[in-house]
């Protein structure tokens, strides 16, 4: 296809006049029939390498993809554009599911979305032989390398689907890979030959920022009152999202926070409030962002140090997709690495700790040894954990080396649709009294789509529902579970439920092994990452792009000008004298020889910039020592 055919197709659907940077030249590979692998950032327009020959050649695009918010958010945005386009994951019923397939068999999709869990089905592999495939496409290529990191064994399926299309080429897209991993995914999938785009990782309106922050909660309000605009603040944990958006919303920012336990009518709501403007600050864990189409975010701030270059690189990236000056900055204080160096033994607990979860696993599930093949349990971890006194932690990554060691299949997170059944008749449901205009709405909407909703469970669409009533989901959520308080129907909501599978009979824990490849090797990379981490957030005197960037096997010839590390250079803000006389207020004000807490420090009469530099030269000279937000004289 001519060239001038591809841009038509760019200009009618996405608008734009041409491609930008590698995207032509990847198309044109792909055209050719050859395994390609694009190296692209975050915002450099992966979708546009895969969704335009996708409409270009006749047949359907199989794009496999980790994430089903990622997938959902890609589907309704092509089908808004008129394109056939459908996705298949977990929490769909069989019915939908064969639906979908043979639509694909019989020439309605263009772009089929799967997860990679869905490879290893019969049904999918059974269907999938028959579809007119015009190739293959793998976002976030690098989940398939064990040098990654973010390593899942589901994508090793893609290379068993090859075997069922040999001549079908496949396109690798991934925005973080090193050389090493580079080099792995065109093993892992097979490639004919070796053919790699790469595009440069340099993000030069990105100004990366590593601020020392003994208080990170008071410099983050510091950052968010001199930088306008959206921004993400990324946690660790569940509970610190919320926490720091309390905090926020107090100090009078309009915020909300986003993890992977909400109900998905909870996030889908606050991911459009934020992407609207209606909340400026989203605070989430890493389970936000990957596939966000939302250009103009000024400032990713980690208050937490991610485990890898890689990961931090990604969610950085978020910021200033738009080509306009954005900031990334992390927080980092002495406390850090501490936590940093728990990861390593809280992902790799020791070969007896596994064992002994393996164990307690049989006694949970009442498995005997040689028995068990095949069997599969639904997993409350919380429960486990309590009874036999674990950590959650621990155990989550005690079975995830279970399951790369073979022994079982551990699946974090299996979506359950939501379903519900009136309790009452059809006549008395026509007597009812005292609901709410939207209750009523949520009854004749359910009685106008689904049948038999009085003798069983039927599946429900919460999306759908609010759709046809013109409610917001969590509105249809909380409307349908009063209902269900009021005994007029049992409602079950969607949930997630990890369950764990048995690959083999029940082995004595004793004789259970650990092949290096499952976990000594991982466990040296996950080590080497972590001080890779540290590295970048210690280095004071490299420019931040260019750590990045040779991270990543790419030389730079410039510093940035505009990172934390260039500005220093360029000589100091704070001038000599007012910088020592901020120096001086500070030890007066510790001279008693007693702990101060950080916060005290903002009574003096200074600046916030003179005593910000002024506090991290004397931690870093040693003369204090910050003990996690406690100072005291050194």
């Amino acid at each position: 296809m001519r060239i001038e055919n591809l841009q038509s197709i760019l200009k009618r659907y996405w608008g734009y006049d041409s491609f930008r940077g590698i995207q032509r030249e990847i198309i044109e590979s792909i055209f050719a029939g050859r395994d390609t692998l694009g190296l692209m950032p975050t915002g450099g327009g992966k979708s546009i390498t895969f969704q335009v020959p996708a409409l270009a050649q006749e047949g359907v695009c199989v794009v496999i993809t980790p994430l089903i918010a990622l997938m959902k958010d890609q589907v309704h945005n092509l089908r808004r554009r008129g394109i056939k386009a459908a996705a298949i994951y977990s929490g769909m019923s069989h019915d939908d599911i064969v639906q979908t397939l043979e639509n694909a068999v019989f020439g309605g999709v263009k772009l089929l979305y799967v997860s990679p869990e869905r490879l290893s089905s019969d049904i999918f592999r059974t269907k999938l032989r028959h579809m007119q495939v015009s190739f293959i496409c793998v976002d976030e290529a690098h989940c398939i390398s064990q040098w990654g990191y973010d390593f899942r064994p589901s994508y090793l399926e893609i290379a068993h689907i090859r075997q069922d299309l040999p001549d079908i080429p496949i396109l690798a897209l991934t925005a973080t890979a090193t050389p090493q991993v580079v080099d792995d995914i065109q093993d892992r999938l097979a490639f004919r030959q070796k053919n790699v785009f790469r595009m440069s990782f340099e993000r030069k309106n990105l100004s990366y920022v590593v601020r020392y922050a003994p208080d990170k909660q008071q410099q983050l309000v510091h950052i968010l009152n001199n930088v306008a605009g959206s921004a993400i603040v990324y946690a660790r944990s569940r509970q610190r999202t919320k926490e720091y958006a309390q905090f926020l919303t107090a100090k009078g920012f309009s915020a909300t926070f986003f993890h992977a336990g909400l109900a998905d009518a909870e996030k889908d709501q606050r991911q459009r409030d934020w992407q609207a403007d209606k909340v400026r600050v989203m605070v989430a864990t890493n389970a936000f962002g990957m596939g966000i189409d939302k250009p103009d975010v000024r400032l990713v701030i980690h208050v937490d140090c991610p485990s890898s270059i890689e990961a931090y690189f990604q969610e950085a990236g978020r910021a200033g997709r738009d080509g306009q000056r954005a900031y990334a900055v992390l927080l980092y204080n002495n406390s850090d690495q501490q936590k940093l160096q728990k990861r390593i033994a809280d992902t790799f607990p020791a070969k007896d700790f596994i064992r002994q979860v393996y164990d307690h696993l049989a006694y949970f599930y009442q498995v005997g040894v040689g028995s068990g093949y095949n069997a599969i349990f639904e997993f409350p971890i919380d429960k486990f954990c309590h009874a036999y006194k674990h950590f959650p932690i621990q155990v989550d990554s005690a079975l995830k080396i279970l399951d790369r060691a073979g022994y079982i299949e551990y699946r974090e997170e299996e979506e359950s649709q939501a379903r519900l059944m009136f309790t009452i008749e059809r006549d008395d449901l026509y007597r009812l009294k005292g609901n709410s205009p939207e209750e009523d709405k949520i009854i004749v909407t359910l009685l106008r789509h689904y049948s038999g909703l009085f003798c069983d469970y039927a599946y429900i669409d919460e999306a759908f529902i609010a759709q046809q009533t013109q409610l917001s989901q969590p509105v249809v959520y909380q409307s349908l579970k009063l209902l269900s308080q009021k005994h007029i129907l049992n409602f079950i909501p969607q949930k997630r439920t990890p369950y764990v599978r048995y690959r083999q009979r029940r082995e004595d824990a004793e004789h259970l092994t650990f092949p290096p490849a499952v976990y000594e090797d991982l466990r040296r990379r996950f080590a080497e990452r972590i001080e890779a981490m540290l590295r970048y957030a210690t280095t004071s005197d490299q420019c931040r792009s260019r750590q990045l960037l040779r991270y990543f096997g790419e030389s730079s010839s410039t510093d940035c000008g505009h990172c934390d590390v260039c500005l220093d250079r360029k000589g100091s803000l704070v001038s000599r004298e007012k910088l020592e006389e901020a120096q001086t207020m500070i030890l007066d004000l510790l001279n008693d020889r007693q702990e101060h807490r950080i916060t005290q420090l903002h009574a003096l009469p200074l600046p916030y910039e003179t005593m910000d530099e002024a506090l991290r030269r004397l931690v870093d000279e040693r003369t204090i020592i910050d003990d996690d937000g406690w100072l005291r004289l050194g």
